[in-house]
């Protein structure tokens, strides 16, 4: 078998620029400097899932690189890139380890040996990229299957990435990556996006790789010649590696997969292992705490973050931004030397599941002025309490809500109500809280942002309240479709549910600001039409 697809002589990644949205093909080596030169926008071929593997790949392979070399700073020039790449795997001047598709016996990208170089046992099951990549969904709409029919080298090499480094735990013989939680986790990928585009968020995360080290190494690593790229080593399904044999910034793979050649192209063959690539025990320890850039790991119970079917809603963006419970991944702390504007906070990770994943989910949360200013000067107490206030401010009128709309389908309830009737109740209620909160959800960080940029923040704070309620009233309005229709009772069922709604509000434990807010404009109004 010959040598085929090298990313280190072909242009095989496609990539869309910043200038006139020219697609131009680049070497590995290549696109190193085009991120250097922050010209790349996005990559075509590259799915959502696979945009926290890539770049972490990506910044990963750079920082190994350039200890290897003992440099602190990226290399200038394409051919520097090339020689440092090569010096990483000495064994195979051949560049084996840098082609797709590579006799058995040797690495392919991303592809361990397969001692003795025979496949005959493998199977031949995954004829497509997103095939071999797609995560297991308990329907096939959160990720389709199987949709690239005419697949481009990069399709595979993103692919590859993606299975390889952030893979979870499917099924008896497929074994997940080590960085993350167990099996049925997920890895996440947290940090702060600088103006620019994929180029600037590259240098800034090597940067802190470069600095971050020495920190990383006190986890266990090996100092010196570590293993770094772990496609390298033959594997025959059993062997596994210790931390301590390992890099700091090692290249995870946890399947055994080649692609091959076939009369339609490039097909993967895989097989299944008897355990995972890193000792099985050791990982379970560190619970997915391995050091990783864009981890946040809970500081109680020293596990890494795992991402639930509820994605990066407001709630969880909040403890992981401005909370105490979990130490912020290293790409996520602002820096000093990043930009007073256009910063942003990006979340990514898919939510796993027992034996399936929970969707893909990605947030971007923008950084105001103030907010970089605090969180630089480590304010996270007081940025965390008007945060949290918020939260519960949320909380708090949503309960009224559902009490409000509670009390107008009660109207419309006969006096033997069935159960049945009482379960399509609260599904009606869910319906509109559902609603409610996932348009406050969409702009809880802007308006958050609104306040601690103000003047007068407590004005500010009063004006999200009261169109807090307007919001949540409208809501409630909306639900009146599904009370009482007809006649009298519709008008009592209405009534009664906005009466309580104002009613609750009003009360000072519900939310006293607002309380005393209405206190103060009945008075107000009452003194102004007293008569003269």
């Amino acid at each position: 078998m010959t040598l085929q697809y090298s990313l280190l002589n072909e242009p095989l990644i496609r990539a869309n620029l910043v200038d006139g949205g020219q697609t131009a093909r680049y070497t590995l080596p290549g696109l190193f400097i085009a991120l250097a030169r922050d010209e790349v926008y996005d990559f075509p071929a590259l799915r959502p899932h696979q945009r926290h593997p890539w770049h972490a790949f990506l910044v990963q392979l750079a920082a190994i690189a350039l200890h290897h070399a003992k440099r602190g700073q990226p290399f200038a020039t394409e051919r520097e890139w090339e020689d440092a790449l090569l010096a990483l795997t000495p064994e195979h001047p051949d560049r084996a380890a840098w082609c797709l598709i590579a006799p058995y016996d040797k690495p392919a990208f991303m592809q361990p040996p397969v001692p003795g170089g025979s496949i005959d046992s493998w199977s031949n099951d995954k004829p497509t990229p997103d095939s071999m990549d797609i995560l297991v969904t308990s329907k096939n709409h959160d990720l389709k299957q199987e949709r690239i029919h005419k697949a481009n080298p990069d399709d595979w090499i993103f692919s590859l990435v993606s299975l390889q480094t952030q893979a979870p735990y499917p099924g008896s013989g497929n074994f997940g990556v080590a960085r993350m939680n167990g099996g049925s986790s997920s890895r996440p990928g947290l940090g702060i996006e600088p103006p620019g585009y994929m180029g600037s968020r590259w240098q800034r995360d090597l940067k802190i790789a470069v600095e971050e080290r020495a920190e990383i190494l006190n986890m266990g690593f090996k100092e010196e010649a570590g293993i770094a790229l772990l496609w390298l080593v033959p594997w025959d399904g059993e062997e596994a590696f210790s931390f301590s044999e390992l890099d700091p910034f090692f290249i995870e793979i946890c399947r055994r997969v080649r692609l091959i050649n076939s009369s339609s192209g490039i097909v993967a063959i895989r097989t299944t292992s008897k355990g995972p690539r890193i000792l099985k025990d050791e990982a379970k320890a560190r619970k997915g705490n391995t050091g990783d850039l864009w981890t946040p790991v809970h500081i109680s119970e020293a596990k890494s973050f795992s991402v639930t079917n509820s994605g990066f809603d407001y709630e969880q963006m909040v403890k992981l931004a401005f909370g105490t419970e979990y130490r912020k991944a290293p790409a996520q702390n602002i820096r000093t030397d990043d930009s007073t504007i256009g910063l942003m906070l990006v979340a990514r990770a898919i939510a796993g599941g027992q034996s399936t994943t929970e969707g893909y989910h990605e947030r971007r949360i923008p950084i105001s002025p103030k907010m970089k200013s605090m969180l630089c000067q480590q304010q996270t107490d007081q940025l965390a309490k008007i945060a949290d206030e918020r939260v519960s401010a949320i909380g708090k009128i949503c309960d009224v809500l559902k009490s409000s709309i509670k009390t107008l389908l009660d109207n419309a309830k006969p006096k033997n109500e069935s159960s049945k009737i009482e379960t399509k109740a609260s599904k009606i209620t869910k319906q509109f809280e559902q609603a409610f909160e996932q348009a406050e959800d969409a702009r809880f960080f802007d308006d958050l942002n609104a306040e601690i940029e103000a003047d007068d923040p407590d004005t500010i704070r009063l004006q999200w309240l009261l169109a807090l309620v307007d919001r949540a009233e409208s809501i409630l309005k909306n639900a009146f479709v599904a009370g009482p229709q007809s006649g009298e009772q519709r008008y009592r069922a209405r009534s009664a549910a906005l009466s309580r709604f104002h009613g609750i509000l009003r009360t000072e434990k519900t939310l006293p600001t607002l309380a005393n807010y209405y206190r103060q404009s009945t008075e107000n109004k009452e003194i102004a039409d007293e008569p003269t």
